[in-house]
């Protein structure tokens, strides 16, 4: 299996692109594992908030496959402890899925057609990051769960 997080616009903060780049490294000893960023619009001045995610939504739809499956980290999915995450993806991985997609939208969320082709909405938390940290968040649960996965102790209960 493959995963794939993509994200919409690139990470402005050092230490966060620092962290996440630890993270990415730690991970892809697990499992296969990109990044792919999508650039933010131009130009946006003009355009409300829905014509901007209809336009987001297109430019991550045209990064999606028919056969992935797709996962938005989105606030209103469901939540996860780190243990119940590690189960998921494992289960995920038994199955045999090709290519699992995390995708972390712009900064008013997903267009319809995006909510549409989801397979699942997962949330982080009941709080709200910033899209910048919710990246580096992800990217350290990712690797939490695959050390949960192979009973490495990274994860102390």
């Amino acid at each position: 299996m493959k995963i794939t997080l993509l994200v919409v616009g690139k990470t402005d903060s050092d230490y966060i692109k620092d962290g996440i780049s630890d993270y990415v490294g730690r991970i892809g000893h697990y499992i296969p594992f990109e990044m792919k960023v999508i650039p933010d619009l131009k130009k946006v001045k003009n355009l409300s908030e829905q014509v901007q995610k209809e336009k987001e939504g297109k430019l991550l739809l045209d990064h999606v496959r028919q056969d992935d499956y797709l996962i938005l980290l989105d606030e209103r999915g469901t939540e996860f402890s780190s243990l119940m995450f590690a189960s998921f993806m494992e289960k995920k991985m038994i199955a045999g899925l090709r290519n699992v997609v995390f995708i972390i939208g712009g900064p008013y969320g997903f267009s319809v057609s995006v909510y549409d082709r989801a397979n699942l909405r997962v949330s982080l938390s009941k709080m709200t990051f910033s899209h910048q940290m919710v990246r580096l968040i992800f990217t350290e649960q990712l690797y939490r769960a695959m050390t949960i996965i192979k009973g490495e102790p990274y994860h102390h209960e």
